[in-house]
């Protein structure tokens, strides 16, 4: 297989070849002295040897053809290097509950959290991520990947309706965030939890603890203020409810600081929040550099490989060739 990187250059053979042909039939019928008597031509030309002449012209005709073809970017058969790719596996565990359309955080926690979320994968270099949606019950959504525009795709479809079960169970998604992880080289990889902190369960703790046991680390993002939000609720007909309790009293959620240093100190990890500054996906981004990542992927990949300096170099010699072909006549010593 061949490639063309400026495909568009060869087109110069074709006024090339008129050129060409042009002057092989100019030569042939409109020789110059061509009404001269043989005598004075045999004078004429008497120490041009046309052979040679002929040679050095062919010789340049084939250089102009090679130095064309070499501007046109030839790229001949593969080339194979080693790629590695050094990175970590981020699993994001997403609370989905009701509590995540909270406006304090604008437009919403979810959102806020869902935008911080696709800029951080947009600045990920190599690592793996999956995604776990939780609310009373979680479930993974996004194997590890490192398909960041599936990723993106899956993170758009993220919304507060995917799990029937509400409430904030923060263990069930550490627990599946956990077996999102393969049993091998465990210090290379990292869960991060991003929820209100509500913890309806109370044994996250416990969990974070056994997972930097085997070498995991474990981040906490807090999404909302401790001020809190009314949490909406949404009709068929577009109207907009805010949640109440038993007793008809509205219910404010309010962001649970204290579980989630917790968890990240358990996990050893870092507690980080996502509020209404711009680009808090940095604090996150920064975490993760300071980790230390293995090879995830070590492959060979083909190429098509630049031969452009073969041909130019095939030129330029046949240029200096021709230029050291003497068209004279060696003289006869009697």
């Amino acid at each position: 297989m061949i490639e063309f990187e400026f495909p568009q250059i060869l087109f110069l053979y074709l006024p090339f070849f008129i050129l060409m042909v042009f002057d092989v039939v100019k030569s042939t019928k409109y020789q110059i002295f061509a009404g001269t008597p043989q005598d004075i031509k045999n004078v004429l030309f008497e120490n041009i040897n046309s052979k040679k002449v002929k040679l050095k012209q062919n010789l340049f005709y084939l250089s102009t053809m090679f130095l064309i073809f070499a501007a046109s970017g030839p790229q001949i058969g593969t080339a194979l290097a080693p790629v590695e790719r050094k990175g970590l596996d981020l699993v994001f565990c997403i609370d989905v509950s009701s509590s995540m359309r909270g406006t304090d955080i604008k437009p919403s926690r979810l959102e806020k959290a869902k935008f911080e979320i696709s800029q951080l994968i947009k600045n990920l270099k190599g690592d793996r991520v999956a995604f776990i949606v939780f609310a009373g019950s979680s479930h993974l959504y996004l194997p590890l990947t490192t398909d960041y525009e599936a990723a993106h795709l899956f993170l758009d479809q993220i919304d507060t309706n995917m799990i029937p079960t509400q409430g904030t169970s923060l263990s069930t998604a550490l627990q599946t965030g956990l077996s999102a992880f393969s049993d091998d080289n465990s210090k290379f990889k990292t869960l991060i939890l991003i929820t209100d902190g509500e913890d309806h369960e109370g044994e996250a703790v416990s969990l974070a603890k056994q997972a930097s046991k085997k070498g995991m680390v474990i981040h906490t993002v807090g999404v909302g203020t401790t001020s809190g939000s009314l949490i909406p609720s949404f009709g068929k007909n577009g109207d907009i409810d805010y949640k109440k309790d038993s007793s008809g009293k509205l219910v404010t959620s309010q962001l649970n600081e204290k579980i989630l240093q917790e968890i990240s100190k358990a996990g050893k990890g870092t507690f980080l929040r996502f509020n209404n500054k711009p680009s808090n996906f940095r604090s996150v981004i920064k975490e993760i550099d300071t980790m230390e990542k293995r090879t995830i992927e070590s492959h060979v990949y083909s190429e098509y490989e630049d031969q452009y300096q073969k041909f130019g170099l095939m030129s330029l010699s046949l240029l200096i060739i021709s230029m050291f072909i003497s068209t004279r006549k060696k003289k006869r010593h009697d």
